[in-house]
């Protein structure tokens, strides 16, 4: 399915260097793999959904959940400068 000159290509626009032994071994396996794909276009996947994973997974995150921090004005102090309820940043990113 694959030759020695494609092999050859790939390898070139990778940037890969290969020996001539690493060349033939490549043009084998991916020969193998296109066989195997061919073999999977094969298949009647028309009433298969589309997925992204195999098994189905669930997010394990919690959900944000706002709690007020009820000694809000001594943190605040710490701060080296503050703006009302706020805590002051310098600017980092130009107004233009």
């Amino acid at each position: 399915m694959i030759d020695l000159e494609q092999v050859q290509k790939v390898a070139h626009l990778a940037r890969l260097e290969l020996t001539p032994e690493e060349e033939q071994q490549l043009t084998s396996q991916l020969s193998g793999i296109l066989e195997y794909v061919e073999q999977l276009n094969e298949l009647d996947t028309t009433d298969v959904a589309p997925t992204t994973r195999a098994i189905d997974v669930s997010n394990i995150t919690r959900s944000d959940q706002e709690i007020p921090y009820a000694e809000t004005e001594a943190l605040l102090e710490q701060a080296p400068t503050r703006e009302d309820t706020f805590f002051r940043v310098p600017q980092i990113m130009s107004s233009d």
